[in-house]
């Protein structure tokens, strides 16, 4: 890859909030969607493959589990490969594992196989753009954060609406192994979105300002001082908590359906409404979230959308109709909207552009085991009981509690440094208007004097000398 420089981020840069940011934005919501609704849409092929191998479902579940497995469990080796090589290079490896795992599965003779290459090599793939894209997405938009958040959030409903017909398609004209073959062409897109990922740290000019930089890139490969921040580690503990149910209903609901005597396709249609919702929900609630009442209390924010959908799973729980089963997809599409727009965004206030690298990587390590937790228990429990009424229960109260965990933990223990920066911000905004009011013609003109003889001598430095403040909970 050549002389790569340490993507330790830029301390000067202003957030441009638009420009190349919009790229960047279209490359992320490519990127979330593929992530997100990858796993998903590959069970489209687990009727053949358990047809030519032979196995049972379970088997074939693993598949997606490893998927997703990778995707959240190699976040910290994905924040040390951003600290040392940036975001650029790791997404474009990234795309080439995520599409070589594919072209290769659609090779294999044992299932094995497939859970090493459309499992294991895919999904680091996948999971070596997904991080960078967020890393890059925060450090180009700041004021229009939120929204940006939520954009690139609505490529997982959309990426899911258009991945299962078009598996199903694929299925029937090509078979799996064509299948994985054309899906593995696909994910080559992920290079380009990886190649839109600009950084905005001007190249070093000599070799004395590149060993300081070196150094501190060895320095801060993955930064444990995160965990000294006191949000981070309640937002950590209520992330774990809330992923042990918030995937939970959306596996189970069509198999609800299905148990109260509907046909296939009816009961499929559920996740077509949730999806459809969802698009909707993520951008509107990423809007609401950059308004400037509620941006300070964004923490606030996640958590109703927490108890929204904790509450959601509650009264799904009483249905006991496909109309039941639609108004729960409708409201549940709208929390889980709200939540998968918001748990980005809080994570991206709190610890800032700085450790967010390292951040995110750490978060996802806590949210795997999660993950791989939530739904296998859920179906030990369904088995045991026979009756989805208390999967439903059990998710709701994990979503709940992880809300409550969140708003009372920053409440009570961080509850006044939401308000600190804004606080900073409006003070130097006023004190710049006040200095501007109170400067005579002649200041002004000497002012303009030195600003044209400042942009005639360092050209290339413009646009790195606003330091950004960072909102943090």
């Amino acid at each position: 890859m050549g002389a790569v420089v340490a993507d330790d981020g830029p301390t000067g840069v202003k957030a441009p909030d638009g420009g190349w940011g919009w790229a960047v934005l279209f490359g992320c919501f490519i990127i979330t969607g593929f992530s997100y609704a990858f796993p998903k849409a590959v069970s489209v092929f687990f009727k053949e493959l358990i047809r030519e191998f032979g196995i049972g479902y379970s088997d074939t579940a693993w598949i997606s589990s490893i998927l997703l497995a990778m995707l959240y469990g190699t976040g910290p080796l994905c924040s040390v490969c951003v600290n040392r090589f940036g975001c650029r290079p790791v997404m474009l490896v990234g795309g080439l594992f995520a599409s070589m795992g594919m072209v290769i599965a659609s090779f294999c003779t044992s299932i094995v196989q497939i859970y090493l290459t459309a499992g294991v090599i895919t999904g680091l793939g996948l999971a070596l753009n997904f991080q960078p894209s967020l890393i890059m997405l925060n450090r180009y938009f700041d004021k229009r954060r939120p929204l940006a958040n939520g954009l690139s959030a609505a490529g997982s409903p959309v990426f899911l609406c258009a991945l299962s017909p078009l598996g199903q398609i694929l299925q029937h004209e090509y078979g799996w192994r064509g299948g994985f073959l054309i899906l593995g062409g696909m994910l080559l897109n992920c290079c380009v979105c990886g190649a839109l990922m600009r950084p905005l740290e001007p190249p070093k000019k000599s070799e004395a300002t590149k060993e300081p930089s070196e150094k501190k890139a060895k320095k801060k490969l993955l930064d444990f001082s995160v965990f000294k921040d006191g949000g981070f580690v309640i937002y950590t503990l209520a992330a774990s908590i809330m992923v042990l149910g918030l995937f939970v209903p959306p596996v189970f609901v069509v198999s609800y359906a299905k148990d109260l005597k509907y046909q296939d396709t009816k009961a499929a249609f559920l996740l077509t409404i949730l999806g459809f919702i969802d698009i909707f929900a993520r951008p509107i609630c990423g809007m609401v979230a950059g308004l400037k009442w509620v941006r300070p209390r964004c923490v606030y924010l996640f958590s109703f959308a927490m108890i929204f959908n904790g509450f959601t799973d509650l009264m799904g729980s009483m249905s006991v109709d496909y109309a039941g089963l639609v108004v729960f997809c409708i409201f549940f599409g709208i929390s889980y909207g709200m939540v998968g727009a918001l748990q980005f965004e809080v994570l991206m206030a709190i610890v800032g552009t700085q450790k967010f690298s390292s951040a995110i990587g750490l978060v996802l390590l806590a949210e795997a085991m999660a993950v791989l937790i939530g739904p296998p228990s859920a179906g030990k429990l369904l088995d045991a009981t026979g009756r989805y009424m208390f999967v439903f229960i059990i998710a709701g109260i994990e979503v709940t509690t992880s809300a409550l965990v969140l708003a009372l933990g920053n409440f009570f223990c961080i509850k006044k440094k939401p308000e600190e920066p804004q606080t900073k911000e409006e003070a130097a905004e006023r004190e710049e208007l006040n200095k501007s009011e109170d400067k005579t013609p002649e200041d002004a003109k000497v002012d303009s004097i030195e600003v044209e003889q400042f942009l005639k001598d360092e050209p290339e430095k413009n646009g790195e000398v606003v330091t950004n403040p960072e909102t943090c909970v």
